[in-house]
Formats: structure tokens, C-alpha cells, sequence
């Protein structure tokens, strides 16, 4: 059987067996596999090959068309042939065409894995999700060590809200192909959609690690990173995705949100416009420029910008909202109520229309009502700034907003409280800290174990928590994370997975840096206290190799229970450049 290689790339067959395997070959885009003809087989198929390696996709089109005309070729040539006509098709947007050489490739050649990971690619770009995962578990079947199926069949997945199955297979995915960004970028979204802000940027962080150019994974973590408040990283971020694809709308909108949140006005509204010169029917870019402009005072191009946007996506909550603050603002508050009514009624449950319907109400003197939305938007998006700052200038502790403690979960001065569907550790001393509780798997969150760590690690504190059973290679396996806090800037610096079943982490403390050795056999690495501020972006994390040296040390000086604190079994993980691949020309 053939090998498959740590790197995105499609091999050069050789033979009927590799055919049927095939290598993996996946991206953001499908990852559909394109096969060359081995030697002494029609030349036109080759010649077809190169073409479409060119992107000369016409000419390859008509030469794998000549090509089978040769009516000598046994069929499971002509099913390769075929399936590489049909990613031609793809390519030239003939949806049709590419779906009659798959199901051909697949009656003349039923054991050939690609074919039907192709045409599952090719099902789920045309919203058909279910039918998808059936191609993709054909392809699974057939070739159990096919990354690229696992990752397709992840996505498909995550179409029909199937979200932990998903996680099951970008994580097999992952353990296939350890270094290739697709499948970590997809687990981090997958965990980012379950409101585990912590466990997605480890795996964005890993993503780019693997491939320093990969956009989408600084993006990805830059989205991450304004959910957990770190706003400077996610600007940082989305200046690196910029730098690599200069013609992402979408990446400048949330830059702009991010400058936003840390109120630079003049370089979001910046960044609002570039998006909209990139889209110029992004409803979004012009809602949040309209917002931006209504808290820079300038009316005028606040409502051309907000009704611009309405008129484009008329049930948008989001420009109803921003525009009920412009119209606010103005001191039209009639207006405004009506237009707040709109968005609640379109959007129930977006906290931007319950801190907007609050600004209102504290306009109007209604403090006690302004409290309760404000409150309602922070259980819909806990660390939500607007909706925090407002709470503490009407009075309000944040850390009330509708929560009810979960019973004997806490430890000490700590406490469980569910706000909305999350979980946070919150306690007294500490007032201005919500630590959230990212669950891995079924159950309920519990308290384990607190410490402040001494100098030179002074301020930081380590929250250990049960997250959840999940699904190990034996059954059921209790999971412990632990947050790592620093409790005088009153920010959440990571959350790091502890113990699965047996599987313990190693942590290493030395120069104002943490190296953890995680139970998946990664590394991660990241800045805390005075040292922090020294990396560009401040607490960048870097992945190496578990087997490096350093004093390994558990967190606390004296294990809790079962052996805390032991050396977890590591595998080293190099994440080396690869050159340019067919893959690469075909499709990047």
C-alpha cells in the first residue's frame, strides 16, 4: 500500500493499488484529486496532466477527451482518466459534465477512493450534505488511512450541525497528517461554533505553525481571539492574514470590529471602506462603517452607510440596530425605538440589539431596564466590552448577568455559574474575572484545584477543572483542563487540556514563558507576565517538539490525586517547509 506523506500533494501513480489508495490532497476549497498517467500509458493523458498543472484547464479537458477514445484502455485507466476530466470540469465550473465522469469512473472502477471523495467535494459545494457523507464513507471504507475523506466528511458534517462528529474526524484527520493545516483550521472552527474560544485557538495556532503562509489560519484565530478580549493579538492577526491574501473582504471587516473594540475609529473606518471597495454588496462592511461613523459624531455618513446596508440585506438585525444607535445619537429616540423593535424582532438573539435597545433605555432614564439588556447581552456573548462598560457605569457588576450557580462544582472562594449556555469560575476576590469553563465532552464542569503561583511567576494563577468525558481508544475518558490566569490584568491567558483517561501534560515554567506538553503530543508555548509584552502581539504561542529539554515540572509542587502532575507520553511532532506541489499548482 502506498505511503502517505506528511504534506499536502498528490503522488504520481504508479500503479492499480496506489490509484485506489491514493495520497491525500485536501485545502479549504475541496481537495479533489487529480491523477497522472504512468509511463507508457496514453500519451494524451499525459500531455492532459500537464496542462492542467499549468492551468491551461481547456486544453486538458480535450486532451483527456482524446484520450479516451483509445478504446484499449483496460477500465481502471480509464476511470483515472476520468475522475481527472471530471476535477477539470471543476475547474471550468461544468458541474454537470464533472458529475457524469465521476459516476462513470465510479461504475468502471468501484474500489477507486478518490472518485467518491471527489464527487462527495463536489455534492457538499452544491449543499448536499447528507448525500455528501455517503460518498465520503465509501471513500473511508475503502481507504481507512484517506485523510482527505476524513477532513471532507468533517465538513459535511459540520453542514448538517453535526459538530462533534466532525470534531471526531478532523481529529483523525489531524492524527493522519499531523502538520497540514486544513483539518486543525477546521477543528478550530468546528470548537469555535460550540463556544470554545480557548481549545480553537490552540488548534489555529497549530495551523499556522504548520504552513506560516496559511491565511485563513491567522484569520480564523484573529476571530478567536476577539471572543476571548485579547484585542491587540486579533488585530496582529489579521495584519498577517492581509499581508498573505490582500483581497479578503472579510478580513478587513474584522479588522475594522476588532480597532472598534479598542475604540481606533479612524482605522477601522479605514478598513470598513477597503472591505467595501473589495464587495461592494457587503451589507456587513457598511453596517459596521455606519456604527463606526455614529461614534465618530458624523451623522451624515452614519445613515448613508446604515441605509446603504439596509437596503442591501432589508433583515439585517445588525444595520437596524446600529442605525437605532445613530438614530440615538441624533436624539431621536422615537426613531430609534422603532428601528430596535425591527431588530429584535429579526434578530431574537444578537447582543449587539439587546446593548443598542440598553443605550437607548439609559438615554431615556430607564436604568434598571438598560441593566437587564445590557446583562442579556453579555450571557449572549460573554466579555462583550460595550455591554460590560455600560454595566459598570450604570452600577452593575458584570459578574450578576443572569447566571445560576451550579451546586457543589466550586472549590474554596470559587463558584460555577451558567450564564446562557456557557460556564464560567467566578469568585469575589477576584470581581472583574470570569474564567469560562470550555467543556470537551458530556457532563458538567467541576473545580479541582487553585494555586497562585510565586515569584517570578507572580500573578499568575492555575484554575484545574473536570471537562467532560470523551471518547477514547478504550471507551469513555474523564478530560481536565486548566486555566492559566492572570489575575491582575484579570485576563484568561490559555486553556490548556491536563489529562485524558491515563495521558497526563508536562508543564515547564522558566524566562516568563510556559511550555506545555499536551496530551495530543504537541507542544505549546506561550508568554505570561512582564515577558509577554516582549513578542510581537504578546503571548504568541510556538509548537515544538515535546522531547526538547527543559526542567519538567506539574504545576503545583504537590500532586492532587491519581498521579497529577506525572510526564504524559509525548511524540515528537516536526513541522517542517515543503516545496511546491502538484496540489499546489492545481489548486492554490
Amino acid at each position: 500500500m502506498a505511503t502517505v506523506r506528511n504534506s499536502l500533494e498528490v503522488h504520481v501513480t504508479r500503479s492499480l493499488i496506489v490509484r485506489a489508495v491514493l495520497a491525500l490532497a485536501f485545502a479549504a476549497g475541496g481537495g479533489h484529486v487529480s491523477v497522472r498517467a504512468a509511463p507508457g500509458e496514453p500519451q494524451l493523458a499525459e500531455e492532459a496532466a500537464g496542462a492542467l498543472v499549468r492551468g491551461e484547464v481547456q486544453q486538458a479537458v480535450f486532451n483527456y477527451t482524446e484520450a479516451l477514445k483509445d478504446t484499449a484502455l483496460p477500465n481502471d485507466r480509464r476511470a483515472a482518466i476520468l475522475n481527472d476530466r471530471g476535477v477539470a470540469n471543476i475547474k471550468l465550473g461544468q458541474t454537470r459534465q464533472a458529475f457524469e465522469d465521476f459516476n462513470l469512473a465510479a461504475q468502471l472502477f468501484p474500489e477507486f477512493a478518490a472518485v467518491y471523495n471527489n464527487r462527495g467535494n463536489l455534492l457538499l459545494s452544491l449543499g448536499l450534505a447528507k448525500e455528501a457523507v455517503k460518498d465520503f464513507d465509501r471513500s473511508i471504507v475503502l481507504a481507512p488511512g484517506y485523510a482527505a475523506a476524513y477532513n471532507n466528511r468533517a465538513g459535511a458534517y459540520v453542514r448538517l450541525g453535526k459538530i462533534d462528529d466532525a470534531i471526531v474526524d478532523y481529529t483523525k484527520a489531524v492524527q493522519l497528517l499531523p502538520s497540514n493545516p486544513a483539518p486543525l483550521s477546521g477543528r478550530g472552527l468546528a470548537h469555535l461554533s460550540l463556544m470554545r474560544p480557548h481549545a480553537a485557538i490552540r488548534d489555529f495556532t497549530r495551523s499556522v505553525k504548520a504552513d506560516a503562509r496559511f491565511a485563513a489560519g491567522y484569520r480564523n484565530r484573529a476571530e478567536a481571539k476577539l471572543e476571548v478580549e485579547h484585542y491587540d493579538e486579533a488585530i496582529e492577526d489579521l495584519s498577517r492574514a492581509i499581508a498573505f491574501d490582500v483581497n479578503q473582504a472579510d478580513s478587513y471587516v474584522l479588522r475594522g470590529k476588532a480597532y472598534l473594540a479598542v475604540r481606533n475609529t479612524a482605522s477601522a473606518i479605514k478598513d470598513f471602506t477597503k472591505a467595501i471597495e473589495l464587495d461592494p454588496k457587503g451589507a456587513i462592511a457598511y453596517a459596521e462603517r455606519g456604527f463606526a461613523y455614529g461614534l465618530a459624531e458624523a451623522h451624515d455618513e452614519s445613515f448613508s452607510d446604515l441605509n446603504r446596508a439596509i437596503e442591501l440585506d432589508p433583515r439585517s438585525g445588525l444595520a437596524f440596530a446600529y442605525r437605532a444607535y445613530a438614530y440615538k445619537q441624533s436624539e431621536q429616540i422615537d426613531v430609534a425605538l422603532r428601528d430596535i423593535d425591527v431588530a429584535q424582532k429579526l434578530n431574537p438573539n444578537m447582543p449587539e440589539v439587546f446593548w443598542v435597545k440598553a443605550v437607548i433605555e439609559e438615554a431615556q432614564g430607564q436604568t434598571d431596564q438598560a441593566i437587564a439588556d445590557n446583562k442579556k447581552a453579555l450571557s449572549l456573548r460573554p466579555g462583550y466590552r460595550d455591554a460590560n462598560e455600560a454595566l459598570q457605569r450604570l452600577g452593575s457588576l458584570p459578574s450578576t448577568a443572569e447566571e445560576t450557580m451550579l451546586g457543589d462544582a466550586g472549590i474554596d472562594t470559587w463558584r460555577v455559574v451558567s450564564r446562557g449556555q456557557r460556564f464560567v469560575a467566578v469568585n469575589d476576590q477576584y470581581p472583574r474575572l470570569a474564567i469560562p469553563l470550555e467543556m470537551m465532552g458530556s457532563g458538567q464542569p467541576k473545580l479541582l484545584a487553585w494555586e497562585l503561583k510565586e515569584p517570578p511567576f507572580k500573578g499568575i494563577g492555575l484554575l484545574r477543572f473536570f471537562g467532560g468525558s470523551v471518547a477514547g481508544k478504550t471507551g469513555a475518558e474523564d478530560m481536565e483542563l486548566i486555566a492559566v490566569v492572570n489575575v491582575d490584568a484579570s485576563v484568561v491567558v490559555a486553556i490548556e487540556p491536563h489529562r485524558q483517561g491515563d495521558k497526563l501534560s508536562t508543564w515547564t515554567w522558566e524566562n516568563g514563558k510556559i511550555t506545555v506538553a499536551s496530551v495530543d503530543g504537541v507542544t505549546d508555548e506561550f508568554m505570561v507576565g512582564a515577558a509577554r509584552n516582549q513578542i510581537a502581539g504578546g503571548g504568541e504561542r510556538r509548537y515544538m517538539s515535546a522531547t526538547e529539554p527543559g526542567a519538567a515540572w506539574a504545576p503545583w509542587d504537590t500532586p492532587f490525586g491519581g498521579g497529577f502532575g506525572q510526564s504524559a507520553p509525548t511524540k515528537k511532532v516536526t513541522v517542517k517547509k515543503k516545496p511546491k506541489t502538484i496540489f499546489d499548482l492545481l489548486f492554490n
